[in-house]
């Protein structure tokens, strides 16, 4: 029998994991405060997927294009203890699109892959637009963070195909300790 590689030692059940969303919309908040009929399509879908994956959206927060409300939330959801936060919206390129410039030096560790896989699997879907996507992930106070585009297209790719498949994968790398002797330890 083949010995376990590295990656596979790593792939261990976790539990069900609590998840938190954050919309990033000017619009989707304006709709809240005005008492206007929500256009919000991510919110519905997010849930039914992670609940299939068997995980559970435990928090929601749709939040204006203003880097305060963006921490804020964060932190909030961080303080919940939700191990894995998903932000849609805000990453394009226009002058109110600052999710990116907002999270991204708050990260301790980036997972440039994430972004990478992202991109490229949006350029079978897309073309050559995929290269607008600034799609990023990364951990933040013992959470993960995944930066995602407001297409409710993106992010239903982004699930599907990247963190869902990985979620315990992942926040199992997070949650192991290296001992004095450099084994890992869980």
């Amino acid at each position: 029998m083949k010995p376990k590689s590295t990656h596979e030692k790593h792939r261990v059940p976790v539990g069900p994991l609590d998840f938190g969303l954050i919309v990033i919309s000017d619009t989707r908040y304006r709709e809240i405060q005005t008492g206007a009929k929500s256009t919000d399509e991510t919110t519905a879908m997010v849930s039914r997927l992670i609940e299939e994956a068997g995980h559970k959206l435990a928090s929601v927060s749709i939040v204006p294009d203003e880097p305060h409300s963006i921490i804020k939330s964060l932190n909030e959801f961080v303080g919940m203890g939700i191990l894995v936060i998903i932000t849609s919206g805000g990453t394009g390129l226009s002058p109110r699109d600052i999710t990116i410039e907002t999270i991204t030096p708050l990260f301790e560790k980036r997972i440039p892959g994430f972004g990478e896989l992202f991109r490229f699997e949006s350029y079978r879907d897309i073309g050559t637009a995929a290269m607008l996507t600034r799609a990023e992930a990364g951990t933040y106070k013992g959470a993960v963070i995944f930066c995602l585009p407001g297409s409710p297209n993106a992010v239903h790719t982004a699930l599907t195909s990247f963190i869902l498949p990985e979620i315990e994968h992942i926040i199992s790398h997070m949650k192991t300790k290296i001992s004095k002797d450099s084994k890992e330890e869980k």
